[in-house]
């Protein structure tokens, strides 16, 4: 198994602290092994995709432009 070093802000640090108990390496493995799942599924969902990149910012801009009209209402 390889190590792993990571950079953590200091609060994050205190509160570690205080849970002295948990198994932090095996919280961020299994947080690693979640987005690395996550990630294979998108991989695999979008292999079929014929969007372009061209598609999707067309997509987004529209999806972006609605929440903010949105929230400019409410």
């Amino acid at each position: 198994m390889t190590n792993m070093t990571l950079a953590l802000p200091t609060e994050l640090i205190g509160i570690m602290k205080k849970y002295k108990d948990i198994k932090w390496s095996e919280v961020a493995r299994e947080a690693l092994w979640d987005k690395a799942r996550k990630l294979e599924l998108m991989d695999k969902l979008l292999s079929k995709s014929k969007l372009t990149t061209k598609d999707a910012l067309e997509i987004s801009t529209k999806i972006n432009e609605a929440v903010a009209k949105r929230h400019r209402l409410l």
